[in-house]
C-alpha cells in the first residue's frame, strides 16, 4: 500500500512506496486513504455527508480522522454543537493533503497511459450549463469509445472550475467564460448564444424592438456571481453604459432550472443560454426579448505544468471533432 509521511528534512510533505519518519520516538504512517477521508470530510464540513460519497459508515469515517488528530497531536476540526469546521491547523494540512492526492492522481494518470486508454479514470469538472445541457453527449461519445475509462463528472459555477483545476481535483474543466490565471491553460473550444427572456404574463413579452437602458425597469432572476452566464451579462450591461448598482436583482439562484423555473412562474427577466431557455420558449412559458447579448465561448481549462493525459486529450480531440468515433 502506498504512504505519506512527513520529510525528515523539513515540513514538505512526500510521496513515498512505504515512507516512515520516526517523530518523538514514534513511527508514523499516514496512508492515503485517511488523506481521502480527511479531504472529503473538510470540503463538506460534515461527517455523514462525507461517509455517503466515499462509500464508508460514518463510525469508519470518523475513527479515520480521530486517528490522524490523536497520531500527531493536532486538532483538525472544531466541533461545534452538532456541526464541524476546520481549525487553523486543519486549514493548512487541507492544502497538503489536496496537493499530495493531485500528485497520486498524475502518477495513476502516467500509468494508466502506459495502458494505450484500456483503463483509467478522467476527472472532468463543468460549470452548470456545460454539465447539465451540452457536455453530455460528449463524454457519451467518448465512454462508446473507451469504454474502459470511467469519468468521474463534477459540477460547480466557472470559479469553482478553475479552482478545482488548479488544486488538481479536476484533470479537465470546461467553463463559461475565460480565466485568467497563469497556472492554467484556456482555450475556446465552442461558441454559445445567450438570450433575454421574461414569462408569458411580463410586459415585454411581444416587444420588437428595446434598448439596453431599459433592462432597469424589470426585477432580474440571475445565477450566483461567480458564474459565467451572470458574467456575460453583466460585462454587456457595462458595455453598453448600464450601472450595474441601477439593475434590480429580485433573486439569485444557483443553478439554471432554478432560474428559469422562477421566470417561468412570472419573476421578472433572465439573461439565460439559449439551450436552457429553449424547454420552456418551446412550451409557451417563456418569450424571447429582442435584447442583443454577446456570443461567448465554452473554454477548456487544463493546468500548464501537470501532466496531460491521453484520456483528457482524447475527449478534446472528440469535442473538437478531429478524433473520429465511428
Amino acid at each position: 500500500m502506498n504512504h505519506v509521511c512527513r520529510s525528515v528534512r523539513g515540513d514538505r510533505w512526500i510521496l513515498d512506496g512505504l515512507a516512515r519518519v520516526v517523530d518523538h520516538g514514534k513511527i508514523c504512517i499516514m496512508t492515503l486513504e485517511q488523506l481521502r477521508i480527511f479531504v472529503a470530510v473538510a470540503e463538506r464540513q460534515h461527517i455523514t455527508r462525507a461517509a455517503e460519497v466515499l462509500n464508508l459508515t460514518q463510525s469508519a469515517v470518523s475513527a479515520a480522522i480521530a486517528a490522524l488528530e490523536g497520531r500527531h497531536d493536532a486538532k483538525l476540526f472544531n466541533r461545534i454543537g452538532r456541526g464541524i469546521e476546520l481549525t487553523e491547523v486543519g486549514k493548512v494540512f487541507l492544502t497538503e493533503a489536496k496537493a499530495i492526492l493531485a500528485r497520486v492522481q498524475t502518477a495513476e494518470l502516467a500509468l494508466a497511459d502506459l495502458s494505450g486508454l484500456r483503463r483509467g479514470t478522467l476527472c472532468v469538472q463543468a460549470s452548470q450549463t456545460i454539465a447539465s445541457f451540452w457536455l453530455p453527449r460528449y463524454l457519451a461519445t467518448f465512454r462508446r469509445a473507451f469504454p474502459s475509462i470511467d469519468i468521474r463528472l463534477s459540477i460547480g459555477n466557472t470559479a469553482q472550475v478553475a479552482a478545482a483545476v488548479q488544486a488538481g481535483t479536476a484533470e479537465v474543466g470546461f467553463v463559461e467564460g475565460e480565466v485568467l490565471d497563469p497556472s492554467l491553460v484556456s482555450r475556446p473550444i465552442a461558441r454559445d448564444q445567450m438570450i433575454v427572456v421574461v414569462g408569458s404574463g411580463h410586459p415585454w413579452v411581444g416587444r420588437k424592438t428595446m434598448e439596453m437602458a431599459e433592462v432597469v425597469d424589470t426585477e432580474w432572476v440571475l445565477r450566483e456571481q461567480g458564474s459565467g452566464t451572470r458574467s456575460v451579462f453583466e460585462q454587456a450591461l457595462v458595455a453598453s453604459g448600464v450601472p450595474l448598482k441601477d439593475v434590480r436583482v429580485a433573486m439569485e439562484l444557483p443553478s439554471n432550472e432554478a432560474v428559469r423555473a422562477a421566470v417561468e412562474a412570472g419573476l421578472g427577466a433572465t439573461a439565460i443560454s439559449a439551450s436552457v431557455a429553449a424547454p420552456g420558449i418551446e412550451a409557451g412559458l417563456l418569450s424571447l426579448v429582442p435584447v442583443k447579448l454577446p456570443d461567448r465561448n465554452f473554454y477548456e481549462l487544463h493546468h500548464a505544468q501537470r501532466y496531460h493525459s491521453r484520456a483528457a486529450e482524447a475527449l478534446i480531440e472528440i469535442i473538437s471533432g478531429k478524433l473520429p468515433t465511428t
